[in-house]
């Protein structure tokens, strides 16, 4: 039989889903179709065979991909094949990707791949969760080591009651929406974003997710049982445990030196000394290590001193509250901030805590501006969005940048959705927003620094934020039972510590969070003094945020382009764009503003002028709803006729001066009185059915002849 096809359904909250194995791709390690109403995802996973000797670190890659003729669409724009991932597409593949590292082997460095791939859609259901659930499942009846298995889930809230995995329609009227990963033991990632919710609802949410999640895990296992593989035997990478303990035993005075300097860059510098004098050690007597001559040297250095720091670091805290560089667990790095430093700019700031430094720039436009994505889920256009920026030198590397890579992609996302929730509706502030967060230096947490200068920036730009936002980075330090939290982390305390847990918010809640936890898993004890501490800590940011600006500045700078807004009836909407969009066309280029029209008829007026911005509304008002019987207008002669004048009161809207309604005496011929080109002042007498306009000038003053 060429194909093998087996099923398996369950029920996922209100949905049902089935996945089926052995049809598609069997020439891959794991292969599952995941599908639910009218959705189905592909996913399947590949591991090698052997393992590239330079290299140190695992490595897994996800990647998944929206089939535009999975929703029978075309792709907008010039190609029409599937290229470079979205934004939507690189955020997914974060989200599937970290809460499945941990949960490989220790030392398990052969390279992995995970490819998920939409090939069929309807709107209800969500394939980011099926591809979640099916990368869990294509790793689980692989022969590939995975110590799994684990569940994706999305929650909301609506109306005071968590929602399992709610449609689109649902999320717009939730007051949170979150991703989490977890184990059928512990919580392993969480990412979403909520309007400033407290530390005990996005506790409840969490712990709703995970009891949703052990469902799915249970029915997994279950699957595995029929049709899993037998896992593949392979060599670990994990550090020698003779080389450890041994390097361990000479040189720990020397790592502790190394953990006692608080200066990043300092550090590395010693750290780099004491790999080097390990190196040394190791060439001098190999057998006394448990190496032989052929060991590399330099590469076994590395790894024993990445271990030695790891160990003390990690001991220091658990046994005496003891941080690099002697900070307290709770305490935070100073602070200092300030606006307004880029004189030309819309609205800025730098934000600096510690050795992370965050320069935050704000552009304010029209609908020009704004961010369009097509996706299978339809073509979206973004009126805030934040672009995160993580340069080489911020860490003083000396490397070329080659463009945003998925991590600013990710923590870009992070800023942006902590920050969005206090922007006021479209009929607030009918303006695009772009915010641009630089990194100019980082030593832990650069995406709460970008929440933190992004807040302030658009402040200092005159945006009526509703509340400030504040972020900080919480770690974890875990050994048995014992486990400490760690506020405001360095580069280092995530690197060697068990989580990383990211939270955004205002004074009164959270607006966005993302958990990466390293180990197997988060137990509610830990989460929840985690929330606390973070919540402490946050409110400590925001104090020293007020210091330098704590609301809104009253109006925008000079030159920052502003909109004035009026309505026309929808009929009316062809009139004001003219023949070939003639009449809008040429208001646009006369006055050097740009106009929108919605559908309904709202129009937005936009320069960097106020007073052409009403020049141009009252004109508009002029040319659709016409000129008021009774008012007086300036208006320019056209031409001339044996009968009157037609004479231009606004762009495109004109009437005639009778003869009789020159000057008071009779009037043979009005060239006696008037030349095309004259400006006189007109009142309007009447406007006829047909919307003509009746004009007079010896209404206001009779003229006298030239």
């Amino acid at each position: 039989m060429i194909n093998n096809k087996q099923e398996f359904s369950f029920k996922f909250g209100d949905k049902e889903i089935t996945i089926e194995t052995g049809r598609l791709a069997k020439q891959a390690d794991g292969a599952v179709l995941v599908t639910s109403g009218g959705t189905q995802v592909l996913v399947t996973a590949c591991s090698a065979r052997e393992v590239n000797d330079s290299q140190d670190f695992f490595p897994l890659m996800v990647d998944y991909k929206e089939k535009f003729f999975a929703g029978g669409k075309f792709l907008g724009g010039f190609f029409k094949r599937e290229g470079r991932p979205g934004n939507h597409e690189i955020l997914l593949m974060r989200i599937i990707d970290r809460p499945l590292r941990p949960l490989f082997p220790e030392g398990y460095m052969f390279e992995t791949i995970i490819m998920a791939q939409v090939l069929s859609y309807d709107e209800e259901h969500d394939p980011e969760i099926l591809a979640g659930l099916g990368a869990s499942a294509a790793l689980a009846i692989s022969d590939i080591p995975f110590n799994g298995p684990l569940g994706f889930c999305r929650v909301g809230k609506i109306n005071n009651e968590f929602v399992l995995n709610p449609s689109h329609e649902e999320i717009k009227k939730s007051e949170m929406e979150i991703m989490v990963a977890a184990s059928d033991k512990a919580v392993l990632m969480v990412e979403g974003e909520a309007k400033e919710v407290s530390e005990e609802d996005m506790l409840g949410a969490i712990n709703f997710a995970h009891d949703s999640i052990k469902i799915f895990c249970a029915k997994l296992n279950d699957m595995v049982k029929k049709v899993g593989k037998t896992k593949r035997a392979f060599e670990s990478a994990a550090p020698n445990k003779k080389l450890i303990e041994q390097v361990e035993k000479d040189f720990i005075k020397e790592a502790r030196a190394c953990l006692a300097i608080n200066p990043k860059l300092e550090r590395q510098e010693a750290s780099r000394q004491l790999q080097l004098t390990i190196k040394e050690a190791l060439a001098l007597a190999p057998e006394k290590f448990g190496l032989t001559e052929d060991s590399s040297f330099s590469k076994e250095a590395r790894k024993a001193t990445e271990e030695l720091l790891y160990k003390i670091m990690r001991a220091d805290i658990i046994n005496d509250d003891k941080r690099i560089g002697g900070r307290k667990l709770d305490e935070i790095r100073p602070i200092e901030t300030e606006v307004n430093l880029l004189k030309k700019v819309h609205g800025s700031s730098l934000f600096t805590r510690g050795e992370t430094q965050v320069l935050a720039a704000v552009t304010i436009g029209g609908k020009d501006g704004e961010q369009m994505s097509d996706r299978l889920s339809g073509i979206f256009y973004d009126k805030f969005y934040l672009h995160y920026t993580f340069a080489p030198y911020s860490v003083g590397e000396a490397r070329g940048y080659r463009g945003v890579g998925r991590r600013e992609v990710g923590h870009g996302n992070l800023a942006e959705r902590a920050l969005k929730v206090m922007l006021p509706t479209e009929l607030e502030f009918p303006y695009t927003v772009r915010l641009a967060c630089e990194v100019t230096e980082s030593n832990g947490s650069s995406s709460m620094g970008s929440v933190c200068s992004g807040s302030m920036a658009m402040m200092d730009a005159g945006i009526p934020l509703y509340r400030p936002v504040a972020g900080i980075a919480m770690g974890l330090i875990k050994e048995g039972d014992k486990f400490k939290i760690l506020s405001d982390i360095l580069g280092d305390e995530d690197a060697l510590g068990d989580m990383d847990f990211k939270l955004a918010g205002t004074e009164k809640g959270i607006t966005a969070i993302q958990i990466d936890i390293k180990i197997t898993g988060l137990d509610n004890a830990i989460m929840k003094k985690a929330l606390s501490q973070a919540k402490t800590g946050r409110l400590h940011i925001l104090k020293e945020m007020a210091k330098t600006i704590s609301s809104t500045r009253g109006q925008f700078k000079a030159g920052v382009p502003t909109i004035v807004m009026t309505k026309i009836d929808k009929d009316r909407i062809g009139a004001l764009i003219g023949p070939g969009g003639k009449n809008i066309k040429g208001l646009q280029e006369k006055y050097s503003v740009t106009i929108d029209i919605s559908e309904e008829g709202d129009v937005k007026i936009l320069s960097a002028d106020s007073d052409i911005n009403e020049k141009v509304k009252n004109l508009i008002n002029m040319q659709i709803n016409g000129p008021a019987i009774g008012s007086d207008y300036q208006a320019t002669v056209q031409t001339i006729k044996e009968y009157g004048a037609f004479v231009e009161i606004a762009d495109g809207v004109s009437g005639l001066v009778h003869i009789s309604e020159i000057t008071d005496a009779r009037v043979n011929d009005a060239n006696e009185y008037l030349a095309e080109g004259d400006v006189v002042t007109v009142r309007v007498l009447d406007i006829d059915r047909f919307g003509k306009i009746k004009l007079s000038i010896k209404a206001v003053k009779p003229m006298e002849k030239k």
